[in-house]
């Protein structure tokens, strides 16, 4: 079982080295128009459309820093597609000022990453205090009407408020520590065995 586990481990590392090497070649790419590309994970691109601000979405998030505040999610119409777009992290008094919605809808650069499911053990929506943890797709839909990319597109740019998100490929990989452990955790007990084995006659 811990030779499983220790092997189980192995293929996860190897899956996030590739994951990693995807998203280092994507970010060194120049973007490219979002209309004329195949969506894909950690895709730069360029793009235009109609931000709706009216129904803007607060969701709960920690910044750089591990300050709490909210990131600023949008929808956009970009030709006949909605997306979300992820403007950035602002702290709570800036909600609902006027302050943090400008933005140059004729000039979007920024990356696509493919939404994550809805994590089980956050708090629900209240969607009519528009205070979010996740952006389940479910209440999207009741809250905006409309069903949108499964890709949300992470503005890049010099804006200041909101602040916007860095996306590296600066991740967890942790696999191959967690796979010596096992293999570790079999040799002692094969060891074990051995010694008690050979004790016993």
């Amino acid at each position: 079982m811990l030779l499983s586990l220790g092997s189980w481990q192995l293929y996860r590392l190897n899956w996030k080295l590739d994951l990693i090497s995807e998203i280092e070649n994507s970010l060194k790419i120049n973007p490219v128009e979002l209309s004329k590309s195949n969506n894909q994970n950690y895709l730069r691109i360029k793009t235009s459309g109609t931000v709706d601000f009216d129904k803007q979405i607060y969701l709960y998030n920690l910044n750089n820093s591990g300050k709490p505040g909210f990131e600023v999610i949008n929808p956009i119409l970009i030709g006949n597609e909605n997306y979300l777009i992820n403007r950035g992290w602002i702290p709570f008094d800036k909600k609902d000022k006027a302050e943090i919605n400008l933005i140059n809808t004729n000039r979007i650069i920024g990356t696509l990453k493919k939404q994550s499911k809805a994590n089980s053990f956050k708090p629900k929506n209240d969607i009519e205090k528009n205070y979010w943890f996740t952006l389940d797709r479910d209440d999207i839909f009741s809250y905006t009407g409309k069903k949108f990319s499964k890709y949300i597109i992470y503005i890049n740019g010099d804006y200041k408020t909101p602040e916007p998100k860095v996306i590296t490929a600066n991740i967890s990989n942790n696999h191959k520590k967690y796979a010596i452990t096992w293999f570790s955790m079999a040799i002692s007990i094969l060891l074990i065995y051995l010694y008690f084995r050979k004790k016993n006659y």
